[in-house]
């Protein structure tokens, strides 16, 4: 490995997400820009490199990433740009760090397509009712009537989406190319971001009210905490199915358990709970109601490369002196 690279750039992560992000031809690419190799350090052990930590202008980072404390600021003291490979920083990024002036850029908006992606696919699933069918099939070992099946389907469908950030606007365009209505609700989305987006704004009860599909995309915030309740989930049409691959945290679990239970025709998709995975005990694992996915909507296999693309892409244009395209501040 060479050490002598300028700047001094340092992969800064868990073994197991450097393997990962960081495939083959991003790993060739960063060679490439920096003209060497550069150091490779669990994020755990940092302590054990003083005089690299002292020298490091540069961090590609990713899963696993070290809490950038005051202690951890003060034994890097060239640090410009952290770059890292995955979404949320909360779990790494502190108050200090954020006073700093260091940069930071994230692959939020990478790790936003497959989730688009997923969200689609169930969308497009539940309304033909493909859940609720195959328990029927499986549970009867015969298919359900003609008529069943013909009361199914898109074609003028509406579906719900709740928040238009970078994933519910990625899940509306792709909902472009269907037959559905989409409607959403997001106070901070105005009328014609809306339109380009081919979406109706609404009330938030109106999306559970008037939706097929309700899928949520709320960001995890303290105001957004225990948001969706047992009414709204009570004030679903018959039928209507409720995707989750936001944040577990966002839905009063307890009321939507009890809706569930209360309205055996409606179905909730969760790929996210709290606490992830649920207790033993929980209801979730034995209501039929209920289709559980182990938070897969992200970025899993080879989907993690493009990640680890879009903090090379950073790094090169850092190198070039060009505006970051995935900077970003305060989460607070």
């Amino acid at each position: 490995m060479m050490s002598t690279i300028s700047p001094q750039v340092i992969y800064l992560l868990s073994p197991l997400s450097y393997e990962r992000i960081y495939g083959d031809d991003e790993r060739a690419s960063v060679v490439r820009l920096l003209g060497g190799v550069p150091p490779i350090v669990d994020a755990r052990l940092w302590h054990e490199h003083p005089d690299l930590c002292e020298r490091t202008e540069v961090i590609l980072s990713g899963w696993g990433m070290a809490e950038m404390d005051e202690d951890f600021l003060r034994s890097f003291p060239s640090l410009k740009l952290v770059l890292y490979g995955a979404g949320e920083t909360k779990c790494f990024v502190t108050e200090a760090f954020w006073k700093s002036g260091i940069a930071i850029s994230t692959a939020h908006v990478a790790n936003s397509i497959p989730v688009a992606e997923y969200t689609v696919a169930q969308v497009v699933l539940s309304l033909k009712q493909m859940w609720r069918l195959s328990r029927q099939v499986h549970a009867s070992k015969s298919f359900p009537s003609m008529r069943e099946r013909e009361s199914m389907g898109a074609y003028g469908s509406v579906v719900g989406l709740i928040s238009l950030g970078v994933i519910g606007r990625m899940v509306a365009k792709r909902l472009q190319a269907f037959d559905v209505k989409v409607i959403a609700c997001d106070p901070y989305v105005d009328l014609e971001v809306a339109a380009r987006l081919g979406v109706e704004l609404c009330a938030l009860e109106d999306v559970f009210a008037r939706a097929n599909v309700v899928s949520c995309h709320l960001p995890w915030l303290k105001k957004t905490e225990r948001m969706l309740t047992l009414r709204h989930f009570l004030s679903m049409k018959p039928g209507a199915v409720f995707i989750n691959t936001a944040r577990g945290a966002v839905v009063d679990e307890a009321g939507l358990i009890n809706a569930l239970r209360e309205r055996p025709d409606i179905d909730a998709l969760l790929d996210v709970t709290c606490p992830e995975p649920p207790g033993n005990d929980s209801l979730l694992y034995t209501l039929p109601n209920v289709t559980l996915s182990p938070h897969i909507a992200g970025s899993m296999g080879s989907e993690c490369h493009r990640l680890g693309r879009a903090m090379v892409e950073e790094l090169q244009r850092y190198l070039t002196n060009k505006p970051l395209k995935y900077a970003v501040s305060c989460e607070c």
